[in-house]
């Protein structure tokens, strides 16, 4: 194991557990670690809502006008916000030479789902009434975040609406049953993600609803037309299975999926990009494929 990814490990470990915490305490223990990673210095961050919902554009100067990253923040679909990711996703904005509008979607257990997929299409929706061409939209998220975005592309699908041009998923948590085998065998190799914490989380935000629900679980639901598709993840990290089982669903329904597994990664390992060769790397490859496929 590289020495950097070590030293990652060692500061994670040290963090309090928050396993015991109430949900707010959590959220406001997130939002503290968070604000430790600044955006790089030049990001403009503009608040608007799109179609009510808030959201922050998050851009620099040269930034392309007719490419855009809609980006969903992860957090267990309970906590998180566009402010919590504002220096990863300034950073994928920057690798892409685009601009982002990263949306804050409607949190369990307040609102629990639907709400954030009809927030995340409403989104798009609006993106489109910007007058911004579907081809230059790329559609991006991690953990949550990345489950979302592919649920929101199939509600766009199957609504008739245009698609973005691509799709990139981080880490992405796409099957709220929380049983993939992964879940065992990175059990102890994965800092973040806990199997009874996850499923808590999946609980909350399904609040009753079944777990195999296609735009809950995307590893559940019909791929077939989706645009070409990235998927990042770590091999040291249990949501491993989620990615190869999405990779699986997108492939046997005939899309062009790129999978990423980087080894000795853990889960969103792009947060850490001040300390991670890898995490730097692996967000200039999210730029360089949004750059090829956007096409406005």
């Amino acid at each position: 194991m590289k020495k950097e990814i070590r030293i990652v490990r060692e500061i994670l470990a040290s963090l309090p557990d928050d396993s015991n915490k109430s949900l707010e305490e959590q959220r406001n223990g997130m939002n503290e670690l968070m604000a430790a990673m600044p955006p790089p210095e030049g990001t403009l961050i503009e608040a608007v809502e799109a179609d009510g919902i808030p959201a922050e554009w998050v851009s620099f100067d040269g930034a392309a006008k007719n490419r855009v990253i809609y980006y969903l923040h992860g957090g267990g679909y309970v906590m998180g916000s566009p402010a919590t990711h504002r220096r990863m996703v300034a950073l994928i904005g920057r690798a892409a030479g685009a601009a982002v509008l990263s949306l804050d979607y409607r949190l369990a257990p307040e609102h629990p789902y639907p709400a954030a997929v009809e927030d995340a299409t409403a989104g798009y929706r609006w993106l489109l009434r910007q007058d911004i061409h579907p081809g230059g939209i790329a559609i991006a998220g991690d953990s949550a975040g990345g489950g979302l975005a592919a649920a929101t592309l199939v509600s766009l699908r199957d609504a008739g609406d245009p698609l973005p041009a691509c799709g990139v998923f981080i880490s992405p948590w796409a099957d709220m049953t929380c049983s993939s085998e992964t879940y065992d065998t990175e059990r102890e190799t994965d800092p973040f993600v806990v199997q009874n914490v996850i499923k808590e989380m999946a609980d909350c935000y399904l609040n009753g609803a079944n777990p195999k629900t296609p735009l809950a679980s995307p590893v559940f639901a019909d791929l077939a037309e989706l645009p070409p598709l990235l998927i990042q993840v770590g091999s040291e990290e249990v949501l491993l299975g989620d990615a190869l089982a999405l990779e699986g669903r997108a492939r046997a329904a005939g899309v062009d999926c790129t999978l990423e597994v980087w080894p000795d990664m853990i889960h969103v390992w792009h947060f850490f990009s001040e300390m991670l060769l890898d995490a730097r790397k692996a967000i200039n490859r999210v730029g360089e494929f949004c750059k090829i496929h956007q096409n406005p």
